[in-house]
């Protein structure tokens, strides 16, 4: 089996203290959170900021900078940028994208709109095309984040087209209220329609986050955990940092007998150029 890569969510854009105590908010404490996470065994963060005044998600730049940079000197880490903006918000397209100018190695690509947060989480194909350009003139590998089967049919297609390379990386998104829900049947008819060389993280949001989480780990696929998909780390009991739902999977996938991927072996398993050491 290929070794595991384990991705933490580390905030999201929309929970706030008064849903648990625990969720960072400024730069300081996401970045904090995710190099927590780099020491219990996560080789990827996936990272959204928040406006420091008000705690709601932001696509400032200046803001994801001062995450961006201290992960860059003091972890090995693969930073996965979300586009998303916030959603039901539906900000522009520029506003969306203007932060992947920092470079991150990976950048969220939600491939189709869906119900979400309230709202309709738009994402219309001028704004998929937009990003694949961009994500491409950077030098940034797309995480394409898959809340159902239609969604990986366009991205499937995209990649005919020539807009999305090869090997793919795809993110499936299971268990939110108005998505594909999060059952074996469910990620199995996903995991028929990767094409070959493709790679595959899983997500089961809220009570889903494990028994998802374990179908990734006999499938050979990867795994995402952390606060901004799952406040709980047992019934009733908050989860008190990102790095306990690392700590649990690392634990789990020793008892299975599955290694736990470095940074520099996730970049090589998703097909990306290892890191330059700095001489």
């Amino acid at each position: 089996m290929e070794k595991l890569i384990i991705t933490a969510a580390i905030t999201g854009s929309r929970i706030g203290r008064d849903a648990t105590p625990y969720i960072p908010i400024t730069p300081g404490e996401i970045t904090e959170s995710a190099i927590e996470c780099w020491k219990a065994g996560a080789s990827v963060v996936h990272i959204h900021v928040r406006d420091p005044e008000t705690g709601q998600g932001t696509q400032d730049r200046e803001v994801f900078r001062r995450v961006m940079e201290p992960l860059r000197e003091k972890t090995d880490l693969l930073i996965c940028m979300t586009t998303s903006g916030i959603p039901g918000k539906n900000l522009s397209i520029d506003e969306r994208l203007a932060p992947v100018s920092l470079k991150p190695d990976l950048a969220s690509l939600d491939a189709g709109s869906i119900n979400l947060g309230g709202g309709v989480f738009v994402n219309t194909p001028e704004f998929l095309d937009r990003a694949t350009q961009v994500f491409q003139e950077f030098g940034i590998k797309p995480e394409l984040e898959i809340f159902d089967l239609g969604m990986m049919v366009t991205c499937l297609r995209m990649r005919n087209e020539g807009k999305l390379k090869d090997p793919l990386h795809f993110q499936f998104v299971l268990g939110t209220p108005w998505g594909a829900p999060a059952t074996p049947k469910t990620l199995l008819l996903l995991h028929e329609n990767l094409p070959a060389n493709a790679t595959w993280s899983i997500i089961g949001i809220g009570k889903n986050h494990l028994p998802m989480s374990m179908m990734a780990l006999a499938m050979d696929g990867h795994i995402r955990v952390g606060l901004e998909d799952n406040l709980y780390y047992s019934r009733g009991k908050l989860a008190e940092k990102n790095a306990q739902f690392v700590e649990r999977i690392v634990r789990i996938a020793a008892e299975y007998g599955r290694d736990i991927a470095a940074p520099n072996e996730a970049r090589r398993i998703l097909g990306m150029p290892a890191l330059t050491p700095i001489r």
